[in-house]
Parts: structure tokens; C-alpha cells; sequence
């Protein structure tokens, strides 16, 4: 919070804040909380607004491959080709309906937030108290708030007494935060440091409670939360680079379209065959199949997730899963359990004690006022029996002592069992229990005291101490003077543990070059314990109070740098992502709080796991429902191999198509006839696409899986100039086969053409699959091999069936097939050295995408 509003929320005295909210102690009139209601609106989170049915359908159709593909078809319908039209109204139907399919999850996350938040409080109206309902509240109302209330809205405290509230759902934090009237000390605090405030959302665990409030629905901290969720998602690193690349491919077909069309309508031929040759090359270039292909790939790839406990519920996310580079994870029920445990008992010198767990445990045992986190914890450490213990009295709790005394008769004679602050309960002991015998509690051995716990703390524990006495039996009524003279016994230390999976699956993502970030909303002590038992490397650790000193580009330099982000809000957790998104990561995120949900969302890929909140899972694109975080490693692996199918089809589509319709371009302008006709171009196409529709199957070399991957154009379009032309020289050398050996004549010409093309196309698939040796070192998958041996069995046999006769075709000569050999065989030796040089020269650029920064 740094604006000069959101400063008065914290700063000001009481008695001049409620001035400045035009109200007192005594509430605001009904009167004028229905003025302020018309002015400020309801206290509701954002809804996302919905769209009509036509502009969803228009957004969806902004996609460039979309437009091509309906130009496309429009015009093969006008053209009289329907098979070709229905094939890519098939495809562009199958792809929307998959889109509005992922849209709908959106609002499921921002009813799930509303559902939340407690729909009544009790405000102060009219010098009175009266139950409202939670959108009827306005900046200025004065609510009553006591344990077990949810907070209405964002407010200031005014008055409290003995006030405890659990913020988690907001910062993370495990541990219940003690709330006063009293500003906080340091300047632009974060909130996890307003002690005098309270956040909509949040509960009270104890005390009560006088506050004002100061903002209400969208304006509050959680409201932001809720108009994150409902904002329209980020575009993803995947959904960007799909994006260019149907830039790249209405630019070439444009170009080259429009360019044959021009030249020969001009020239050569009349303009209607013009038009039809130009747009059976447009089709020819566009690879239709490529929404259908990546359907085909997502879904199996979700398939084989689910197997392994996990729900894919966008499937985009799979691929950015093999793209992303950078994990950014809360901590609080991520990396650890978000369960208090108890893990230390020890003496003054830190050393193991059973009477210092004794001692702790009784006191919890027989505590009645509310029971905290860490009395459940210290109860279920271990059990033991109370019988030789009978309770007497007790000396509550309270916020000024901040400790607990119970009074138990024993064989030992009647004790007083305190606990507490470690500073409250060291100032009334006198004594200190050593060994076997009680000595003073000398300065020296009150350093040694606070050395330990300083230690503890360091630690990333939760310390209270622990003291005793012995008391007298005259009187079974005790109180707080009798907190006196005690004698200090030990401490207890409690830590959320980190989850016994998270060590092994941090090394398994470390070995697959993916970096770690946590981000937190707890402190750092507590962050750099738990990934001292997690062998997390601490490179760096920023606070959030430093975040909000920051300007953007210092955040670029800064989370570069390190890797522990702690006391941090949600929107300084979207800042920290995007700056990071902005540094050309690919960004996920890990968490399961209220809190995460816009980490979530902001993220390339969000993450939840199997306890989390409702509204965190609907955030999320992946849950995994296994309590092993071993699955994310499974879940990369698998986006590496699914992207990397993907990419041999967008590969092998540009550089071959591109080469065969560059030659038929480039054949029109020379040749006195069409060199294909556009039916025959459009079979070609449609066989080839058939032939790499079983890509989803195939096979992805491990090398390949190690590191992240992203959709680079560029080197796409390099791949394209540099491969494509291969394809174009051996079909110029089939022009003057059959022009000059064959004298050929015009039909027997597009054929022979026909099987070359598709042939030499089909075949370079095994060596552009793979940067390694085709079927020696690398093997093909069955599915894909036998549709590319049928496709080119197909292509053989339809010129001697009547088939071939509708399509214009004629049976070749014997001698030609032996001939096509020879050209295939060439043709693909030709491929594999120009691929091999080809990634010698270029594929360290492309690693320098791929390979996440070590800084």
C-alpha cells in the first residue's frame, strides 16, 4: 500500500480519520449510509461481465490461422470443392468449441470467491447496533467484531481488546496475527505489517473488536483479488507464439498468392482458373490441420496426466508446462504442510527436555479459553496421561501478559504451569532449572536464555517458553500475582514442516533446468528454514516493504537475482511474475490459498494442489491431486514431449508445403499449363495432412525433454528458407525428367508431379522429426509410420483406379517409379546433412530461448 489514500488507512489518529470519514463512534445515520451507498456502490466483488453469444464468437474468430482457414474454405465452397470445405469448417468448429469450452471456468472462480465472504455484520447505525447485509455497508460504518466473525470490508481499528485474527487467506501466513490500535512503525506498510487493520476476508480467532471501514467490494484488498480473477486471462508464452506464427503464415500466403494470381491472370490465363490455381495454393500452404493436431496432442497429453493424478483443465497449459522455465510457489501448503507441528522441547542450553513437553502439555490440556494452533499442536505431538494431575485453576490468557498459568495438584505438591511470550514469561522468573537443581536467573544465564531462543527464531520456530512453581494449598483461587518468582524451565518450537515429497521433486525440476522462486506472504526466517531442509539454495531474499520502494525495472533487475520473495501480497506477487514474464521467462505458478488465485492467473501455467481452496483450484489451469509434488516434474516432462510434437508438425508443415508450393508457383509462370491443377493440389494437401495426423503419437527423443522449450518464429522461418528450397530443386528436377526423358504428356506430367511431391514430403518426415539419425538412432512411433506408408500407397495406386481419372491423373511408366526412388533417396540424404549443419549453426540460438537464466 503505498498511495496516499491507502496511507490514511494505517496513519492517522483515530479521533481524525473518523473526521475524515464524516462519522464517529456512534455509526452513521441510516440516512446517510443510504446516501453513501448510492455513491460509493454495493459492497460486492467484480463479476466478470458476460458477453452475447456473437461478440464470443467474434473474439474467438481473431485467431489469423482461423481467418485463413475460413477464407479458405469459403472460397473452395464457391469454388464447387465441398469435401475440402467441410474438412476446414470440421477443424475451425472443433477448435471454438474447445475455446468457449476453457473461457467458462472464469466466472466458476469468481462465484467460488463471492461464496466466501459472510453475507451480514454487525455495524453500529444510528447509535446502535444492527445486523446489515454485507453489500449494504459503507465507507464509514462502524462494525462490532468479536471470534468467529468474518470481516465485512477493509477497515481501521478504533477500539480492541485481546484481538487475534487469521489472515491466511490473504498473505499466506500460518500462525494467527495479534491486531492492536496502534500504527504500524514502518512507512508504506505491506499487510502482513498493518497491525492496526483489517482485510474483508479474513477471520477473528479471538478478542474484540471496534473498526471502521475504509473500503469497501472492489477497492479492498480482496476485491482486487476478485477483479484479477474476473479480468480476461493474460495471454500466455504458447498462445503468443501461435499467435506469430499465423502472422508468419498469412504473410507468406498472402504474398505468394497473390503474387501467382496477379501474374498469371495478367499474362497466362483467364482470371477465373487464376483464382482458383492461387487459392488451391493458399490452402496448400496453410497447415489446416495444426488446431486439430495440437486438439489431438493436448488431449492425449491430459489423458496420460490424468493417469498420474493429475487434471488438466486447460489444455494450453500443457504446452506451456514444456515451455516454462521459471516455478514461482507460495510456500504455506505447498512446499510445507500448512499444519503446525510441535518440533522442539528443550531446556535453556537447547538441549531436549521431556519436562519442558510436560509441563507445555498439561497447561494445553486443561487450558479453557480458546485453543490456539499451537496448543493443538503441542496436544497432538504426543500423548500422554493427565491422570496424575489434577486440575485446580487457571489464570487466562490475555494480550497484555500474553501468557496462560493452570494450577494442577501432583505427587510433587500443587504447581503453577505457565506459558507463554518467551520476554512475559522470563520477567517473573527469579529461578532457572538446570540439571537437577533450580540456580538464580543471573544476567549471564538470561543472555544464554535469549541466545537460545534468538536461535530458534533464526530458525524459522515459533517460540514460547515455559516456567513453573511450586504454590501453596491454602487457597484454590489464584491469580495473576501469583505469576511470580516462578522458575524457567525451557522452550517449545513450532514450524509449519515442509512436505516430505517437496525435496525430491525440487531436485527432479532443478535437473530439468527449471528455477525455483517461493513467494510468500510469511516471514523469512521461517522461508529460509524451510528450504534449509528442503537443500533449496538461497540466492537472495527480498521483502515485500522493499518491493513497494521499487520501480518496475529495478524489479526486472532484482528477480533475476534472487529467489526467496517473503512477506509478500498477491499484487506484489503479479508484479514479481510479470516482471519476470517481461525478462522473457515463461512463467508457472504453485499455490492453494485465496491469496494465490491472481498468481494464478497471471501465470503462464497456474498450479494448485489437492487441499487447496475451492477458488484456487478454479484459478488453475493443472491440480494435481496426488499429495506427491513429484507429478509437476512428470507434468514438464510431458509439456516437453507434447510441444515437441507439435513442433515437428509446424517444422515439417512450413519447410515441405512451402518448398512444393513455391514450385508450383514457380512452375505457372514458366510452363504453357497448369502444373497441378488446383483439385489435384488440394488432394495432395488433404493426403499429406492425413499422413501428419498421427504425429500425436510419435516418439520424442529424451535430449529433447531436458530443457524448456518455446516457440521461436524466427527460427521457424530460418528453418523454412533453409530446408524448403531442397524440396523445390528435386521437384524442378522431376519438371525436367518428364519434360525432356518422358516428353510427357500434360496430364501424365501432373501426375508424375503429384506422387513426387507428396512422396519426397511424406518421407522427409523421419528425418525432420528428429535431430538425430532417422530410424538408426531415433525410431518413429508404429501409428506414424504405417499412415505415411498408406498415404503414399495411396498416391501410387490412385492414377491406375478410376479415381485417378476424376482427378485428371495418368498412369506413369514403370522406368518413373524407379526413377522416384532414386529422387526420394537423394532427396532425403540431401535433407539429413543440410538439417544436421543446420542445427550445428543455429541451435545454440535457440537453446539461449530455451534454457532458463542461472543468475
Amino acid at each position: 500500500m503505498s498511495s496516499a489514500d491507502e496511507l490514511e488507512l494505517q496513519e492517522l489518529p483515530n479521533h481524525e480519520l473518523l473526521s475524515r470519514l464524516g462519522t464517529s463512534k456512534s455509526g452513521l445515520t441510516r440516512e446517510e449510509a443510504e446516501r453513501r451507498l448510492r455513491a460509493y456502490g454495493p459492497n460486492e466483488l467484480a463479476r466478470r461481465k458476460k458477453r452475447t453469444g456473437i461478440i464470443e464468437f467474434l473474439y474467438h474468430l481473431s485467431n489469423p490461422l482461423i481467418v485463413i482457414l475460413l477464407i479458405a474454405g469459403l472460397i473452395s465452397l464457391s469454388s464447387g470443392d465441398k469435401v475440402d470445405a467441410v474438412i476446414i469448417f470440421s477443424i475451425v468448429v472443433i477448435s471454438l468449441v474447445l475455446d468457449n469450452y476453457q473461457e467458462s471456468k472464469a466466472n466458476k472462480a469468481a462465484e467460488a470467491l463471492q461464496e466466501k465472504v459472510t453475507t451480514t455484520a454487525t455495524v453500529i447505525r444510528n447509535g446502535a447496533k444492527q445486523e446489515v447485509r454485507l453489500g449494504d455497508i459503507v465507507p464509514g460504518d462502524v462494525v462490532s467484531l468479536s471470534a468467529g466473525d468474518m470481516v465485512p470490508a477493509d477497515s481501521r481499528i478504533v477500539e480492541v481488546r485481546d484481538l487475534f485474527a487469521d489472515q491466511s487467506a490473504l498473505t499466506g501466513e500460518s500462525f494467527p496475527v495479534e491486531k492492536t490500535d496502534t500504527p504500524p512503525k514502518t512507512r508504506a506498510p505491506t499487510i502482513t505489517e498493518c497491525s492496526n487493520c483489517l482485510f474483508l476476508g479474513t477471520s477473528i480467532i479471538s478478542g474484540t473488536a471496534l473498526a471502521v471501514v475504509v473500503k469497501t467490494g472492489n477497492s479492498t484488498e480482496y476485491g482486487k483479488i476478485a477483479q484479477k480473477l474476473v479480468a480476461r486471462e493474460p495471454e500466455t508464452e504458447y498462445e503468443r507464439g501461435l499467435r506469430r506464427f499465423g502472422y508468419l503464415m498469412v504473410q507468406i500466403t498472402l504474398l505468394l498468392a497473390l503474387f501467382v494470381f496477379f501474374v498469371n491472370a495478367l499474362f497466362k490465363r483467364g482470371v477465373l482458373e487464376s483464382l482458383l490455381f492461387s487459392v488451391a495454393l493458399a490452402v496448400g500452404l496453410t497447415p489446416e490441420l495444426l488446431p486439430m493436431i495440437l486438439s489431438i496432442n493436448l488431449s492425449r497429453g491430459a489423458i496420460v496426466m490424468s493417469k498420474k493424478g493429475v487434471i488438466v483443465k486447460r489444455l494450453e497449459a500443457i504446452e506451456n508446462f514444456g515451455s516454462m522455465d521459471v516455478l514461482c510457489t507460495d510456500k504455506t501448503g505447498t512446499l510445507t504442510e500448512n499444519k503446525i507441528s510441535l518440533v522442539r522441547h528443550v531446556d535453556i542450553d537447547g538441549k531436549d527436555n521431556e519436562a519442558v513437553l510436560l509441563y507445555s502439555y498439561l497447561n494445553s490440556y486443561y487450558e479453557t479459553g480458546l485453543r490456539s494452533p499451537l496448543d493443538e499442536a503441542i496436544l497432538s505431538f504426543q500423548h500422554i496421561d493427565p491422570k496424575g494431575f489434577q486440575k485446580v485453576d487457571e489464570v487466562p490468557f490475555d494480550f497484555t501478559r500474553r501468557r496462560v498459568s493452570i494450577i494442577v495438584d501432583s505427587e510433587k505438591g500443587r504447581l503453577m504451569l505457565t506459558k507463554g511470550a518467551p520476554e512475559e514469561v522470563a520477567r517473573i522468573c527469579s529461578t532457572v532449572e538446570l540439571g537437577e537443581g533450580t540456580v538464580e536467573f543471573s544476567e549471564a544465564l538470561r543472555k544464554s536464555m535469549q541466545e537460545t531462543y534468538n536461535r530458534l527464531s533464526s530458525q524459522g520456530f515459533r517460540v514460547l517458553a515455559v516456567a513453573y512453581r511450586r504454590v501453596d494449598k491454602d487457597k484454590s483461587v489464584y491469580s495473576v500475582s501469583d505469576e511470580s518468582d516462578m522458575i524457567f524451565r525451557g522452550f517449545v518450537a513450532f514450524m509449519d514442516p515442509p512436505k516430505e515429497s517437496a525435496k525430491e521433486s525440487l531436485q527432479l525440476l532443478k535437473e530439468s533446468c527449471v528455477e525455483l522462486k517461493i513467494l510468500t506472504g510469511d516471514n523469512e526466517l521461517v522461508t529460509r528454514r524451510v528450504c534449509e531442509d528442503l537443500s533449496f539454495e538461497v540466492k537472495g531474499v527480498v521483502l515485500g516493504s522493499q518491493i513497494n520502494l521499487m520501480r518496475d525495472d529495478g524489479l526486472a533487475r532484482v528477480v533475476e537475482a534472487a529467489n526467496i520473495f517473503a512477506r509478500v501480497t498477491p499484487a506484489q506477487k503479479d508484479r514479481i511474475m510479470s516482471a519476470l514474464k517481461r525478462n522473457g521467462h515463461v512463467v508457472g505458478f504453485l499455490g492453494d490459498g485465496i491469496n494465490d488465485a491472481p498468481s494464478l492467473k497471471t501465470a503462464d501455467v497456474g498450479m494448485s494442489v489437492d487441499n487447496a481452496v475451492d477458488v484456487a483450484k478454479e484459478a488453475a489451469d493443472i491440480i494435481l491431486l496426488q499429495k506427491s509434488l513429484r507429478v509437476l516434474n512428470d507434468g514438464v516432462l510431458e509439456g516437453r514431449k507434447t510441444f515437441g510434437n507439435t513442433m515437428k508438425y509446424i517444422m515439417m508443415g512450413t519447410s515441405s508445403n512451402f518448398g512444393n508450393m513455391f514450385s508450383v508457383a514457380a512452375a505457372s509462370l514458366f510452363l504453357p499449363f497448369l502444373p497441378m491443377l488446383p483439385t489435384q493440389i488440394l488432394l495432395n494437401n488433404l493426403l499429406y495432412d492425413l499422413s501428419e495426423s498421427t504425429i500425436p503419437t510419435d516418439n520424442v527423443d529424451p535430449e529433447y525433454a531436458e530443457t524448456p522449450k518455446k516457440m521461436d518464429v524466427s527460427f521457424i522461418r530460418r528453418f523454412m528458407v533453409f530446408l524448403g528450397p531442397i524440396s523445390s530443386v528435386f521437384d524442378f528436377v522431376t519438371f525436367f525428367i518428364m519434360l525432356f526423358v518422358f516428353n510427357a504428356s500434360v496430364p501424365l506430367f501432373q501426375t508424375a508431379w503429384f506422387i513426387e511431391s507428396l512422396s519426397t514430403q511424406t518421407f522427409v518426415v523421419f528425418v525432420i522429426r528428429t535431430r538425430r539419425t532417422p530410424f538408426y538412432r531415433s525410431r518413429p512411433s508404429r501409428p506414424l509410420l504405417l499412415s505415411s506408408l498408406t498415404v503414399i500407397a495411396t498416391a501410387l495406386i490412385v492414377p491406375f483406379t478410376p479415381l485417378g481419372s476424376l482427378f485428371g491423373f495418368e498412369a506413369p511408366p514403370l522406368l518413373f517409379y524407379a526413377i522416384l526412388v532414386g529422387l526420394i533417396l537423394a532427396y532425403m540424404g540431401i535433407v539429413e546433412a543440410v538439417k544436421t549443419w543446420f542445427y550445428k549453426r543455429y541451435s545454440h540460438k535457440l537453446e539461449q530461448v530455451s534454457v532458463p537464466n542461472k543468475g
